[in-house]
């Protein structure tokens, strides 16, 4: 079991989030009051691509574990700031397969994939995109800036929360970038 560290949105398409006491999150769109909240892709570059693509980033979720990772490393990143709506700690999210089903607070989010690093990351610390990077023992990437999902039941969750995990049935993917 989980925890719920941080939650956070913003209404502009910035960066970094604003941390909150609480989100409320949508079936089938998202964090109400974000910009990311929709059925259809609301990320700018996809959008621009095809925006009647199904929202598969309705919700961004990093492990705080990661934080300490990235200090070992010389940076400095705390809960929000790399555009997350939630912060958890006790869960490897990036071993979670896709379709596992997260119940935090009153909501159900299911893991559609990861979220893909990019150059924003260096425009807010030099080096974090690659600090985000690695490879795993086959020389494949691994992308460690946090998974996405959608919600399949809506609620509010707050900092404190516990996470719970049910994995699906069958035989588990591997998240890839959405």
């Amino acid at each position: 079991m989980g925890l719920v560290i941080s939650v956070s949105l913003d209404r502009r398409h910035r960066f970094s989030k604003a941390a909150a006491d609480e989100i409320t999150l949508i079936a089938g769109e998202g964090v109400a009051g974000d910009a990311h909240c929709g059925v259809t892709v609301k990320h700018r570059s996809r959008a621009r691509f095809n925006p009647t693509l199904p929202n598969l980033r309705q919700v961004h979720m990093i492990q705080a574990e990661l934080f300490d990772e990235l200090a070992t490393k010389g940076f400095v990143v705390g809960p929000a700031e790399l555009g997350e709506n939630i912060t958890t700690s006790g869960i490897d999210l990036l071993a979670l397969p896709t379709g596992a089903r997260l119940a935090i607070g009153d909501a159900v989010v299911e893991i559609t994939g990861l979220r893909n690093p990019c150059i924003q990351m260096d425009r807010f610390q030099d080096g974090l995109m690659q600090a985000t990077l690695d490879r795993d023992a086959k020389g494949g990437l691994v992308r460690k800036a946090g998974i996405m999902g959608i919600v399949l039941t809506g609620g509010r969750i707050r900092p404190g929360d516990a996470v719970a995990v049910t994995l699906p049935e069958g035989p588990h993917r591997p998240l890839q970038k959405v």
